[in-house]
């Protein structure tokens, strides 16, 4: 059993997963796996040269890879508890796959979560295209953790929800800059986090998962801020800075947004 399991759901997007298993393979952390669940229309994103090839670079340096098809399509939660159920190490990271890791971000992660003893930290993805701009109101709910983080309560309207603005554009890279004279992580309160979200698999698990598909349409979104909210409550988490999450700014697979999970269960 490895420490923790790269979780990776993946919908026809070759050139991306490409991308994200890159970031993987070039990780140091020494213990994880990785898991790719592919609901492709077509053949899987994993059948290409360049992910084949990042495939035997992770296997080469000692990190099992395991390849599945989820089909037919019942939702991005249904999708999520299918690469949950079939996990196994202490920690679980979501990755997207459009999200690019630079090298040491696994280590940070795994060393934040350890240390902080709540249900996740997250590295917030930054759009890098927006690099120069600036946007200081949307930085103002930044506030750090303290300490371990606390459970909290958060619903869309609770004045925490609005730190979701934190994570707009390049706001974590200029947060991150505040940070950048600092020898280690720094964590900080979030709403929730998207793309790059490393989870205490028994916690999250202990709170349903991303069991309350079956009570929500194929077409939906907010799977992952639901769970969070959840695990939040209970547990507690966290954003950590400075962030490795790099957003490949590839247009969204997901079209439909009509339906969010947490207002809809």
């Amino acid at each position: 059993m490895t420490e923790i399991d790269v979780l990776v759901p993946t919908c026809d997007r070759q050139t991306e997963l490409s991308v994200t298993l890159s970031g993987l393979a070039a990780q140091e952390f020494p213990d994880f796996s990785v898991l790719v669940s592919d609901q492709s229309s077509g053949r899987p994103g994993y059948d290409s040269p360049p992910a084949l090839a990042m495939i035997r670079a992770l296997e080469r340096n000692g990190h099992p890879v395991r390849l599945s098809r989820n089909l037919p399509r019942r939702g991005l939660a249904q999708q999520r508890a299918h690469l949950l159920a079939n996990s196994s190490a202490r920690y679980v990271l979501f990755l997207d796959d459009d999200v690019w890791l630079e090298p040491g971000s696994l280590r940070r992660m795994h060393s934040a979560i350890r240390e902080l003893e709540c249900g996740f930290v997250g590295n917030a993805v930054q759009g890098l295209s927006y690099v120069d701009d600036y946007r200081p109101h949307e930085l103002a709910p930044y506030e750090e953790w303290h300490g371990k983080p606390q459970p909290e309560e958060i619903d869309p309207d609770s004045p925490e929800w609005q730190r979701w603005t934190l994570h707009n554009a390049a706001n974590p890279t200029h947060l991150s800059d505040l940070v950048a004279h600092r020898p280690v992580w720094t964590a900080y309160k979030v709403a929730w986090v998207g793309g790059c979200v490393l989870y205490d698999r028994e916690l999250l698990l202990s709170v349903g998962g991303f069991d309350f598909w079956r009570e929500l349409p194929p077409e939906h979104c907010g799977e992952d801020v639901l769970a969070q909210l959840r695990v939040m409550a209970r547990y507690g988490g966290a954003g950590i800075l400075p962030t490795g999450a790099v957003h490949l700014e590839s247009p969204t697979t997901v079209t439909e947004r009509n339906l969010q999970a947490y207002e809809a269960v």
